[in-house]
């Protein structure tokens, strides 16, 4: 079974000061608690069958996620529950817990897509911040800033829970009821998200490493409105799916058989006010311009039209074995459900996911891929060894999509 506890309770509640607040205090929370007196004690008792448990801290939420045995669901609903609930937050726990955040954040540093993607997201405007200046920022937290942002996010009312697995009615009237009964120290309701619009960047971002010897890219182009209809974003999918989804793909697939790309990826970013289509990838200068070339060519043949029927029946072949696929895990069924009942306030209705996808037309994915283009609102950032020159002319070959 699958438990996720997610709270918007992420770093835009706080002050850039404080940043690493909301962090700290999802790496402390797991810890020692009102009956285990050492976060090793209860990681023993958690763990001790098997079960997993992790958090994690973004911009907007954090959560607290735990997969075990079938015959212990209920244990450690109880253990993840109690931990959820009755956190100490001791200062020696908060000595150790500081020293991991700054080990990871270290460690986060060297993903160089990472730091140009955070990068890029400040200089957008929006809730973000880089691992390096998160390291230091952290010397301004105290104890008692964790403290605080545990009761002012933490309640019941601020909570979404997602749990998968074989869950028969008896069971799932249990699960309720142990939830319903968890007393949680504040009363605070539900905490709305940020309004946030990226600002289009006037000139390209670089972050000039040496030492890296290819470029790390990232095109951002934004929808100033989200997508929101499920048939919409199904139909983005596909499109996604036919310029980088798979080996055969129009941008990844004519990018290999050249040997210009490794790895060349793509996807979709939906936020409450905007959505941001994104490619991305690592490749060397001297194969860079024809990858962007490649890149202009196949997002202009799908804006006019240029899509087979054969191609749109490969999208969608593939994406109803991808649902099946993820049917087989409780992880990924839970996955699913995640983004939109935790941040859209939406349920997805899963057993009709299949319909979605078979109704995906070819009109609906050039639709979709024009509503997006039609704003004009785009940026690039590099990262890695670029001159002058190569920038602009790379700049030059994006513009000619809009």
């Amino acid at each position: 079974m699958t438990l996720e506890f997610q709270f918007i309770a992420g770093e835009f509640l706080v002050s850039k000061k404080k940043w690493e607040v909301p962090h700290l205090m999802e790496h402390m929370l797991l810890g020692a608690n009102d009956k285990y007196p050492k976060a090793r004690l209860f990681q023993q008792e958690f763990e001790k069958n098997g079960a997993y448990c992790n958090a994690s801290t973004g911009a907007y939420g954090i959560s607290y996620v735990a997969e075990c045995a079938d015959f212990e669901w209920e244990r450690i609903t109880d253990l993840l529950l109690l931990a959820i609930t009755k956190p100490k937050f001791l200062e020696q726990e908060y000595k150790g817990e500081y020293g991991n955040v700054e080990e990871e954040l270290i460690s986060r540093n060297n993903n160089y897509f990472r730091q140009l993607s955070l990068a890029m997201r400040k200089k957008y405007g929006l809730c973000a911040e880089t691992d390096k200046h998160r390291i230091e920022l952290m010397k301004n937290i105290e104890l008692k800033d964790i403290v605080n942002h545990y009761k002012k996010t933490h309640s019941a009312s601020n909570m979404r829970f997602i749990v998968a697995g074989n869950i028969p009615p008896g069971k799932e009237k249990k699960i309720k009821n142990m939830i319903d009964q968890a007393q949680f120290a504040s009363e605070i309701g539900r905490i709305e998200l940020p309004d946030e619009m990226p600002k289009m960047l006037k000139t390209p971002l670089v972050i000039e490493n040496k030492t890296v010897e290819n470029l790390h890219f990232y095109i951002d182009i934004i929808a100033n409105k989200p997508i929101k209809k499920p048939s919409e974003r199904r139909a983005l999918g596909a499109t996604n799916h036919l310029l980088t989804g798979t080996l055969y793909s129009r941008i990844l697939g004519e990018a290999r058989e050249r040997g210009w790309a490794y790895s060349l990826s793509s996807d979709v970013a939906y936020n409450k006010d905007f959505s941001i289509w994104w490619f991305g990838g690592q490749i060397s200068r001297k194969n860079i311009g024809g990858i962007f070339d490649l890149i202009v060519k196949e997002i202009k043949d799908i804006e006019a039209g240029n899509i087979s029927d054969e191609e749109i029946e490969q999208a969608k072949e593939y994406a109803l074995g991808s649902f099946q696929r993820g049917a087989q895990t409780v992880g990924s069924i839970a996955n699913s459900y995640s983004w939109k009942y935790c941040y859209e306030n939406s349920v997805i209705k899963y057993d009709k996911i299949p319909e979605l996808i078979k109704g995906v037309t070819k009109e609906q994915c050039v639709s979709v891929a024009r509503k997006i283009l039609k704003d004009k609102t785009w940026s690039i950032g590099f990262l890695g060894t670029a001159d002058k020159e190569l920038v602009k002319n790379l700049e030059s070959k994006i513009q000619q999509i809009f």
